[in-house]
C-alpha cells in the first residue's frame, strides 16, 4: 500500500526551477490523502504569477505518478503570495505582503507605463495588486488608469481608487495636471510618505510603486519608510542604458534593496506591413546592463504604437489585448518579477 511519506519522497525529487529548492521543504504540498492506489494532494505555488506553474505541476504529477502501486493521481492547484514585506510595520500597511518598486536612472524611458503593465499583469494572474504613483512631478498614472476623480476620505485615511481591478493612490488625484510642483527635497519626501502610510491598501499581494526617475528623494524615502521586496530598473536599449542602469542599481545596493532585475524598454520596432524587426534605438543595452551588474534581465518589451495610444486613453495594453504580443511581454516580465519576489521572501525566512 502506498504511503504518505512514500509520496511526500517522490515530491522531494521536484525542484521549483526558480527557487532551486524541492517542493516540500518549500512547504508546497498540503492535503496528502492516499486511498488504495488514489493519491490526491494540493499544490500550493508562491505565486499564481509563478513563471514555471505548467513544468512545476506536470513535474509534480509525474513524481507522484511513478510511485509503485499508485493508479490515479489527484492533484489541486492553489497559490500563496510569499511575502517579503513584515506584517505589523504599520497600521496601513500590515496587510501588503510585497511592496515592488519601479525605478529608472533617467527619464524618457517608459517606466511609468512598464509599471502600469506590470501591476496590470500580476493582477490578471489573480493576485490582489495595488499601484502607488511616488512620480511627484510627473504622475502619470491617473492617465494611464483611466481615473480622474478625487479619492475619498475616512478621517485621515485616503480610499483608493479602483482601476482595472487593482487599487490606485496618486498625487496627481490631488492638484490639476496644468499645476507645476516646485517642491525641495523634503516636501517631496513627505508627500512620498504620506501616500504609503496614508492610504488604505487593505490586503494587497503586490503594492507596484512608480517611482521618479533618478536617484533623489522619492526613492531614499521610500526605502527607508517601508521594508522594500525589491526594485525593478527599467532601461532601454543603447549603448548609454549601462550607465543608466548602474546609477539606479547602486542607489537601492547602497540602502539594501533587493534588485528583482532589469526590464529593457522599447527594444525594438516590428513593422506592421513586413513583420520585421527594426532595433531604433541600438539593441542589447538592457541585457549588457543586467550581465555586468549581476542581476537578472527581466526581458524585452517591444516598440509598438498601440501601447501608448492604449495609456493615453486609460484602457492599458494588457486589458485592452491581453492576448497580444505586447500584452505577453508584459506577462513574460510579470511572471519573472513574481518568480524573483518568491526568491526574495524565501531567502529571507531562511
Amino acid at each position: 500500500m502506498v504511503s504518505k511519506d512514500e509520496v511526500l519522497d517522490a515530491l522531494r525529487s521536484v525542484t521549483d526551477p526558480e527557487l532551486h529548492k524541492d517542493l516540500v521543504t518549500l512547504n508546497m504540498v498540503r492535503e496528502i490523502q492516499v486511498d488504495g492506489g488514489r493519491v490526491t494532494f494540493t499544490l500550493n505555488l508562491t505565486t499564481p504569477a509563478c513563471p514555471l506553474r505548467s513544468k512545476i505541476e506536470q513535474d509534480a504529477r509525474n513524481a507522484v505518478a511513478s510511485i509503485k502501486g499508485v493508479t490515479t493521481v489527484e492533484m489541486k492547484v492553489g497559490a500563496q503570495v510569499a511575502a517579503t514585506h513584515p506584517f505589523g510595520e504599520s497600521s496601513v500597511l500590515k496587510n501588503v505582503k510585497n511592496i515592488i518598486a519601479v525605478a529608472s536612472g533617467k527619464g524618457g524611458v517608459g517606466k511609468s507605463t512598464v509599471a502600469v503593465n506590470l501591476a496590470l499583469a500580476l493582477s490578471g494572474s489573480g493576485a490582489k495588486v495595488g499601484i502607488l504613483d511616488a512620480d511627484i512631478y510627473g504622475p502619470n498614472i491617473p492617465l494611464m488608469m483611466g481615473v480622474n476623480e478625487r479619492p475619498a476620505m475616512r478621517g485621515d485615511t485616503i480610499i483608493p481608487l479602483v482601476a482595472h481591478g487593482i487599487k490606485v493612490a496618486s498625487l496627481g488625484f490631488f492638484y490639476k495636471d496644468e499645476t507645476a510642483l516646485v517642491w525641495r527635497g523634503p516636501m517631496v519626501a513627505g508627500a512620498v510618505k504620506q501616500l504609503l502610510t496614508q492610504v488604505d491598501w487593505g490586503d494587497l499581494d503586490y503594492l507596484i510603486t512608480d517611482l521618479p526617475p533618478g536617484t533623489g528623494d522619492s526613492g531614499l524615502t521610500l526605502a527607508q519608510t517601508v521594508p522594500l521586496g525589491g526594485v525593478v530598473i527599467v532601461t532601454t536599449p543603447q549603448e548609454a542604458a549601462l550607465n543608466i542602469a548602474t546609477k539606479a542599481v547602486g542607489m537601492f545596493r547602497k540602502l539594501n534593496v533587493p534588485i528583482l532585475g532589469i526590464v529593457e524598454n522599447m527594444s525594438y520596432f516590428v513593422c506592421p506591413h513586413c513583420g520585421e524587426k527594426s532595433f531604433i534605438f541600438s539593441s542589447g543595452g538592457g541585457r549588457k546592463a543586467s550581465t555586468l551588474l549581476g542581476v537578472q534581465f527581466l526581458g524585452e518589451i517591444p516598440l509598438y504604437p498601440r501601447i501608448r495610444e492604449q495609456s493615453d486613453i486609460g484602457v492599458p495594453i494588457v486589458v485592452a489585448a491581453p492576448d497580444s504580443p505586447e500584452s505577453l511581454a508584459f506577462k513574460d516580465v510579470a511572471f519573472r518579477v513574481a518568480g524573483m519576489v518568491s526568491m526574495v521572501a524565501y531567502n529571507q525566512s531562511q
